[in-house]
């Protein structure tokens, strides 16, 4: 599993030196020229959504959408964002499927197999300020450490948990110490 996260770190570094060089800062600029990044952004909410973990969104009846039955109080964002009627191998981490077909990233309007921020009528209303916010704040520490990590396998529970604590190791890449302040 770390490879294939090793693989999108190596894609993600050598777009982010592209775009941004090797002795300058990321500034929001750069943003719309890292796709890449952004493709990875999206998996990310994709596979982990955040939007459950906000104010819950439920049917307070039971309800058809797109041909499922929907029963009432159910919270449906983390297995749509995981339907392999929709995704191609909808547990794997493949930010290229958003480079591909760039409507499947598309979370406005009724897309009801991506919304990580919400969709429809109550889209959240900061999602202009949350893209640039994530994908900033990713491209900085991208770019400006290398990261290591324990074994991030997930143990299945009434709560999705990580068998062991997330506890990422930043390691300083940038040559230029004055970068880091």
């Amino acid at each position: 599993m770390s490879n294939l996260y090793d693989k999108v770190a190596v894609i993600a570094c050598e777009e982010l030196e592209t775009v941004v060089g090797n002795q300058n800062i990321v500034e929001e600029s750069h943003l719309p020229r890292l796709l890449y990044l952004e493709a990875v952004a999206k998996e990310t909410l994709r596979i982990h959504p955040a939007a459950p973990l906000l104010v819950p969104h439920m049917p307070s009846k039971t309800c058809v959408v797109a041909g499922y039955t929907i029963p009432k109080h159910s919270r449906v964002a983390w297995a749509t964002q995981r339907d392999p009627e929709f995704w191609e191998g909808p547990l794997e981490f493949e930010p290229e499927r958003f480079l591909k077909d760039t409507e499947k990233g598309n979370y406005v309007g009724n897309n009801f197999h991506f919304f990580p921020i919400g969709s429809g009528r109550r889209t959240c209303v900061g999602i202009p300020l949350a893209e640039k916010m994530v994908a900033y704040v990713l491209a900085v520490l991208v770019y400006s450490f290398e990261w290591e990590l324990p074994d991030i396998k997930e143990k299945l529970r009434f709560v999705l948990s990580k068998v062991e604590s997330l506890a990422a190791i930043p390691i300083a890449r940038l040559s230029i110490p004055q970068l880091y302040r």
